[in-house]
């Protein structure tokens, strides 16, 4: 049965649907010998699909690892640079790669994984999957500031933010820990929002993906998920407790 060349891939192992793109876009997959472009179709059980000339194959078994990232470690598979990736710290074999990045000075929670199906309904906008985070800010905001960031914040690109729940938590020093539950992550979305908002942002920690929870993972600690956080991730999402309370 055809089916559209990146929901294959992704189903291969290739990355999200949205990644698996890029690679129909770069002109590295073909099909039968031609050079797929987006919108083609293909038969996995017909069709000759290569990826930078290597036969595309079905998982025989999807992996699922949550991590804790620390920081000055990139969330890739690889890097232009000798810095570490987030798949440097797991010893296990395959073609995983991670769901829900983290720029390399923020930590906390990433999902490694060949699942493209539930990378991409991890990541699109669509299915409305939470993100949580603690924030450490170096000035306690007032209830304007804080109002401003949960109503949506008009980036320096003009995008503007989508509502957010943020409640204050834990003083430290001249700052304060946040807690921000987000249903988007654009890049560095969180430090560009502190910075707009005079309040410049010192450390940022994942702490849930969905219904994924970091719990007491330390930093480049990693395990397997169980079949029970797994189904949970692929039901429909709603909006889980804070991490505060598990």
């Amino acid at each position: 049965m055809e089916e559209r060349l990146q929901k294959l891939l992704a189903q291969a192992g290739f990355g999200s649907r949205r990644s698996c793109e890029v690679l129909i876009e770069n002109r590295r997959v073909t099909v039968n010998g031609q050079i797929a472009i987006l919108g083609s179709k293909a038969d996995p059980e017909k069709d000759r699909i290569l990826v930078d000339g290597r036969p595309v194959k079905p998982i025989q078994e999807f992996i699922y690892i949550a991590v804790y990232k620390p920081r000055g470690v990139l969330s890739t598979v690889s890097a232009p640079d000798p810095r570490p990736t987030v798949r440097d710290l797991v010893n296990v074999p395959g073609h995983i790669y991670p769901v829900g990045r983290l720029d390399v000075d923020s930590e906390g929670l990433i999902l490694l994984t060949n699942d493209g199906e539930l990378a991409n309904q991890l990541t699109h906008p669509r299915y409305g999957h939470e993100k949580e985070y603690r924030v450490l800010v170096a000035r306690r905001p007032d209830d304007e500031q804080l109002a401003t960031w949960r109503r949506g914040v008009v980036l320096e690109d003009g995008h503007r933010t989508a509502p957010a729940q943020v409640s204050t938590e834990t003083p430290a020093g001249k700052g304060i820990w946040l807690r921000v539950i987000m249903r988007e992550g654009r890049k560095r979305q969180i430090r560009e929002i502190g910075h707009l908002l005079g309040l410049p942002v010192v450390k940022i920690i994942r702490v849930r993906i969905g219904t994924l929870l970091l719990g007491r993972m330390q930093p480049r600690e990693w395990r397997y998920l169980s079949d029970q956080e797994i189904a949970a991730l692929k039901s429909r999402p709603v909006r889980a407790r804070s991490a505060k309370y598990s």
